[in-house]
């Protein structure tokens, strides 16, 4: 079993019938996977949605007007807290069901591999990785594999 940090509270809500999406219990442990060794605590709410909410909060927050696979949003400190105080609140991933089960479709995947990988990699947005550039993007790329082969799960990237 994948052991993550030492206290984890995901929060795992669907705005989608259950049929075909991963119940709460393995977003934890794909979340777990990703945390390793990387955080002590963490909390933080993941959102199951359908097209139609996934594209208003992708042009919400990013302009772009088409649903997409996954949206993190990284928690910020509230203001007037003390110098030093830590709240192990991590952020929000929000994972469009429908492009997720086209994306696994097309791509001729597991459903449940590729949700897999997409909570990992919203995970490690929120922990600050990224992939604007060239080297970031192999970067996080790697790190997603070596996270999801820990998982007994195949290479997202093979065949691309």
């Amino acid at each position: 079993m994948t052991r993550g940090p030492l206290r984890l509270d995901v929060a795992v809500s669907y705005a989608v019938p259950r049929a075909g999406v991963p119940a709460a219990v393995s977003f934890r442990k794909w979340v777990a996977a990703a945390l390793k060794n990387r955080i002590r605590e963490a909390d933080l709410a993941i959102r199951i949605v359908d097209a139609k909410e996934g594209r208003a909060l992708n042009h919400h927050y990013r302009g772009k007007d088409y649903p997409t696979n996954v949206l993190s949003f990284p928690a910020e400190l509230p203001e007037g807290l003390p110098k030093g105080v830590k709240l192990p609140l991590l952020g929000d991933l929000v994972i469009c069901a429908p492009v997720v089960a086209r994306e696994a479709r097309e791509q001729g995947k597991p459903l449940a591999a590729h949700y897999a990988h997409l909570t990992v990699h919203g995970a490690l947005h929120l922990l600050g990785w990224d992939h604007e550039d060239d080297k970031e993007a192999e970067a996080m790329e790697q790190l997603e594999r070596e996270i999801l082969a820990d998982l007994g799960l195949p290479d997202p990237y093979a065949g691309e």
